[in-house]
């Protein structure tokens, strides 16, 4: 089987001649990010959208990022807490 050319359009890959998304890279966080991150989870576990924006722009991520970051922390917090 051939391979299918890739295409890039708004910064995602895709297959070429099909509307399928290829998943994107994980993010790896340095420790500095992790150590601000979870400092700043522990002040709140929610961010505010200017929050999340100079959060972000200090750390060197996107909001994204962030918001996502914060999504999947809450979640393992919550599992935690559930657990006892």
């Amino acid at each position: 089987e051939a391979e299918k050319p890739l295409a890039v359009s708004n910064g995602e890959l895709r297959l070429a001649g099909k509307g399928k998304k290829l998943r994107k890279p994980r993010t790896i966080y340095s420790s500095l990010q992790l150590q601000a991150l979870n400092q700043r989870f522990q002040q709140t576990q929610y961010l505010a959208l200017p929050e999340r924006a100079e959060l972000a722009a200090q750390l060197g991520l996107t909001q994204t990022q962030v918001k996502i970051w914060f999504q999947n922390k809450r979640s393992k917090y919550k599992k935690i807490m559930k657990q006892g």
